[in-house]
């Protein structure tokens, strides 16, 4: 083979790994616009069921309050209070609630942040933990010296009178 003969094999391969790339990049792309146009379809059902009109409703009529009667409200006067309805909001006031929680959220982060990193606090956190390491360091040598008063213990039993006199 010549080098002009393994350039356009070259070439070749690398025309065919591109157009590949390019035939699944295709398909990746299909698949992902039916995603979307599904996702479109799905969103106008749903938008479409809440701006539908609710029914209202029914309202109460004189014989319905007659039957509504409640003991506790013997001689007061009957009035019904109006149930305050949920109000849309407009973008502005909604980001700046959200804006105004993440300010708090994050001052609230900062301050803990400042609190943790005082220098009295990291003093008092050095101090607990070199007064405990101290702590487990005594705890560790008296367990030590425990630990060989009884192993000397033993061996001075097992040992018995014989070996330390001399009997002659």
């Amino acid at each position: 083979m010549t080098t002009d003969q393994v350039w356009l094999s070259a070439a070749g391969a690398a025309a065919l790994v591109v157009a590949l790339g390019a035939l699944l990049l295709s398909v990746a792309a299909q698949r992902r616009a039916a995603r979307a146009e599904q996702l479109v379809e799905q969103l106008a059902q749903r938008l479409a069921a809440l701006e539908s009109p609710a029914a209202p409703a029914p309202r109460p009529t004189p014989d319905d309050e007659a039957e509504a009667f409640v003991i506790t409200e013997v001689g007061a006067p009957r009035t019904h209070e109006a149930v305050p309805v949920a109000q849309d909001i407009d973008g502005r006031l909604f980001a700046d609630i959200v804006a105004r929680e993440t300010v708090v959220k994050a001052a609230s982060w900062t301050a803990g942040l400042r609190r943790a990193l005082a220098p009295e606090t990291r003093n008092r956190i050095r101090f607990a933990v070199r007064q405990e390491t101290r702590r487990a360091g005594r705890e560790r040598r008296s367990e030590m010296k425990q630990a060989l008063r009884e192993f000397r213990a033993r061996e001075r039993a097992d040992l018995g009178p014989a070996v330390g006199e001399d009997v002659a």
